[in-house]
């Protein structure tokens, strides 16, 4: 019983944290589906990633807000609100996920799983034989609250990211992969670091402070 109160107050406070969550009503205000697009809109300000004409992979991509934010930067002059666009699409969006996503004009959406070879040969189909300028990852499984199974699950998404990145992003590109603090975060730092020029770490104000969650981003491949 005591367990069950406990649960239903925590519930109820984040709750209470949520709807008062300024990027939970900037999102609302400007169309967005999650607050999760102003942590991409931040990274995206400072590095200057998404440009019209380009071809973007936006991995765990559900329930769609970073696939919201690019096809904006995509068409920006047919942009309308923050989150939606019309219009001609100036570039290709990918988005793949486990969970279904409703759909976003212009953005080719791909149900499965990226560690299963069937979705990853329909995502580098629908490539057609070109290269993706920027690859997005906001993968995350499901956590456990077992440290070391946990980091080995971060570790091992953020690894098929970084192996698709290589096999199928421009010389030039970036890869922008959500990761966590914990046992395996200097493991891929390292990755990055062996695999791209420049790597860059950003804790976007829009992550929540009681998260450990951070970007890393890796700029032109080695």
């Amino acid at each position: 019983m005591k367990s069950a109160v406990k649960s239903s107050k925590v519930n109820r406070a984040w709750l209470n944290d949520h709807v008062n969550d300024t990027y939970v009503k900037l999102a609302q205000k400007d169309g967005y589906r999650a607050r999760a697009a102003y942590k991409l809109k931040e990274i995206d300000e400072t590095l200057h990633l998404i440009k019209p004409g380009q071809r973007v992979v936006d991995l765990g991509a559900a329930p769609g807000a970073w696939s919201q934010y690019v096809r904006r930067q995509l068409s920006p002059k047919s942009a309308t609100g923050g989150g939606a666009a019309i219009g001609a699409l100036n570039g290709s969006i990918i988005a793949l996920d486990l969970l279904p996503m409703a759909p976003i004009e212009g953005v080719v959406f791909i149900q499965g799983d990226i560690r299963e070879e069937s979705m990853l040969t329909q995502l580098v189909t629908q490539l057609g034989g070109h290269k993706a300028d920027v690859v997005l990852s906001d993968m995350a499984p499901n956590l456990s609250g077992i440290e070391s199974a946990d980091a080995a699950r971060i570790e091992h998404l953020v690894e098929l990211a970084l192996e698709f990145a290589q096999a199928h992003l421009t010389p030039q590109g970036a890869l922008v992969a959500k990761v966590f603090h914990g046992s395996s975060y200097e493991i891929l730092a390292k990755r990055f670091r062996e695999t791209f020029v420049t790597v860059k770490r950003i804790k976007p104000k829009a992550s929540r402070d009681k998260s450990s969650e951070t970007f890393l981003v890796g700029l032109v491949l080695k």
